[in-house]
């Protein structure tokens, strides 16, 4: 990213290589790495010159802000004391697919810091926040708790699936169409399938809910083997297995199933320098995870 701001600004593959001390064809590789990863062009060459198209100012003028709070908060880790332990925890969604990865990054960093992280789903998240078990929560959609300060982190997308190439076919379902069918959810206590619950309304009480099961990946196994059978899930979670054709997004027509995630922890809480530049990093890496989705602004 760093890259392609420099070419932005000065337009010659050459002085940003020789500004970063690296080779011509490497900084031309790595700007045809991001145009791929966005699926457009960036630049035109004008009278030898890269210039940003529109597709390649939008992308700027979003990026650029981003890259500068990063290099703020390196910074500020770089320069002060930086070690101690933590106890984190994230409800299921975010343990398996996002926290892991920011975790080992900050050890890898730091290897005076510790941390652990504990599992659950989002209510039993609140209750470890709220019990003094964990110093920091990580959770999926909106919950009341009033010893509670909660942060928002970024979008991230629920999508209706299932392995019922059939019933995949068709476009677009309406909601009351499909409720007599198998729906294997989440178990009670889940900020999917709360989140889930609360979009369709007045239809909840109709659900054919066939089976509550409280991992992700076991929802995903009975979609494979049961017919006409559905869920809703986080697109993180299958985002593979749609690509590779093992299951089928069902599109709803008026429904919006994204929600919100959220960093928790209790208000009256001490808040040490760890867990300060923890929770300023944690923001950080769930914005560029969960941030604006670029490609499809482009």
């Amino acid at each position: 990213m760093e890259l392609f701001l420099e070419v932005a600004k000065m337009g010659h593959l050459t002085q940003v290589a020789k500004k970063y001390g690296l080779s011509q064809s490497a900084v031309s590789m790595s700007l045809k790495e991001l145009e791929s990863i966005l699926g457009c062009k960036l630049f035109e060459r004008v009278q030898k010159k890269l210039v940003l198209n529109e597709k390649g100012r939008i992308f700027f003028t979003e990026i650029e802000p981003l890259i500068y709070k990063l290099r703020d908060i390196e910074r500020e880790f770089m320069t002060s004391e930086n070690k101690g332990q933590l106890i984190v925890g994230a409800s299921t969604t975010i343990a398996d697919y996002i926290l892991p990865n920011i975790v080992c990054e900050y050890m890898e960093q730091y290897p005076e810091v510790k941390i652990s992280l504990k599992i659950g789903n989002t209510a039993e998240i609140v209750e470890m926040v709220e019990g003094g078990d964990i110093d920091i929560g990580y959770i999926e959609g909106e919950i009341i708790c009033p010893n509670c300060t909660t942060t928002p982190l970024g979008k991230d997308e629920l999508v209706v699936v299932t392995g019922d190439k059939e019933l995949a076919e068709k476009k677009e379902h309406f909601i009351d169409t499909l409720l007599q069918y198998k729906w294997v959810l989440r178990e009670e206590g889940s900020g999917t399938k709360s989140e889930f619950i609360k979009k369709i309304g007045k239809f909840a009480s109709e659900l054919n809910i066939y089976l509550e099961l409280r991992h992700t990946e076991a929802i995903i196994n009975v979609l494979k083997e049961v017919p006409k059978s559905l869920s809703c899930v986080s697109k993180l979670a299958v985002k593979d297995r749609l690509e590779s054709g093992e299951l089928y997004e069902i599109s709803i027509k008026g429904y919006d199933f994204s929600r919100d995630f959220y960093q928790i922890v209790y208000k009256n809480k001490y808040q040490s320098e760890l867990f300060k530049k923890f929770s300023l990093y944690a923001r950080s890496r769930f914005a560029a995870r969960l941030g604006e989705n670029y490609e499809k602004s482009l």
